[in-house]
């Protein structure tokens, strides 16, 4: 969260798997109804509803703003950055990101969708907040992850950001953006949780519960027996071939360019993936987009300031 005169700018990245800010990351779940639950933490009301946030899982869908849950999830990681400052009241200026490719026709709906209500009331974790959303931007994820460090991107790369839903390729050339060299493909974390799923239940029978794939695919490691654990290494060694073969679909060559890897599929990647560890840069903050959005927003408002002044 950074203030810009009487306002906040919060980054928030929508994830399918997981919602992310600068600071804060929960899962993207949330569960509606119409009385209180007796056993929920991270309790959010509003508009006369209770919303379990974090419970459950969200399905993919490409269109972020076709229902209420991602709004309600918005408000939630207000409350989080809002919370970490000790504040209960602010003008909050969103910034938030679509998949690369995305961006353009979805922009429009997405913006329209987080500014739906202008003055909010609502309570999270038993704390009361009022505030003035004032504006929103959406900006390129992936991209914005880097646009703090591109200087530091020399000659080609290619930039890979896998998420739980997308993975988002771009090249850089010294730092700049290929816009005609840009692709999302919907090959993320969440195919390579299906793959794992389908091996250990067509090899064995058994039904692997989320929390123990999920545990695997953060760490790269497993506390089960055999043959399940060999299965899931399987599984998320096909997924790592798989990612590779999409890089060279868009003419990915290790001895060409160098590779910049982040979001939440980099350390399967890193850890099952077969790849020259020189050429390969992992980048495993899955916070990274959010703090981008933020950055960007940030410098963006200031440069508009400053020509207004002129």
């Amino acid at each position: 969260m950074r203030k810009f005169n009487e306002m906040y700018v919060i980054g928030i990245d929508h994830g399918y798997g997981n919602m992310k800010t600068a600071n804060c990351c929960f899962p993207t779940g949330v569960m509606k109804s119409d009385t209180e639950p007796t056993f929920v933490s991270d309790l959010l009301q509003w508009n006369g509803k209770y919303y379990s946030i974090g419970v459950g899982h969200k399905e993919f869908t490409a269109d972020k703003f076709t229902d209420e849950d991602y709004y309600v999830l918005t408000l939630a990681a207000i409350a989080r950055e809002l919370r970490r400052e000790r504040l209960t009241e602010a003008s909050v200026f969103i910034a938030a990101g679509l998949p690369l490719t995305w961006v353009c026709e979805q922009k429009a709906e997405f913006k329209k969708y987080l500014l739906q209500h202008s003055d909010v009331e609502f309570s999270f974790r038993n704390t009361d907040y009022r505030i003035k959303i004032v504006g929103a931007e959406i900006y390129p994820q992936g991209f914005a992850a880097v646009a703090e460090n591109l200087g530091d991107f020399k000659g080609v790369n290619m930039l890979c950001d896998i998420g739980n839903g997308t993975m988002n390729l771009m090249y850089l050339n010294n730092g700049r953006p290929m816009e005609s060299k840009s692709w999302t493909e919907k090959l993320g974390v969440y195919q390579c949780e299906k793959a794992i799923l389908n091996k250990v239940r067509d090899n064995t029978g058994t039904e692997l519960m989320h929390e123990v794939i999920e545990n695997f695919l953060r760490t790269g490691e497993t506390d089960i027996a055999q043959p399940y654990a060999g299965l899931m290494v399987e599984a998320a060694k096909e997924y790592a071939v798989q990612i590779f073969q999409k890089l060279r679909d868009y003419e990915y060559n290790e001895q060409m360019m160098r590779l910049y890897v982040m979001g939440g599929g980099a350390r399967i990647v890193e850890a099952f993936g077969e790849y020259d560890m020189d050429r390969v840069t992992f980048d495993h903050d899955i916070r990274a987009n959010a703090k981008g959005y933020e950055y960007y927003c940030y410098m963006i408002l200031k440069h508009q300031q400053r020509k207004k002044a002129m």
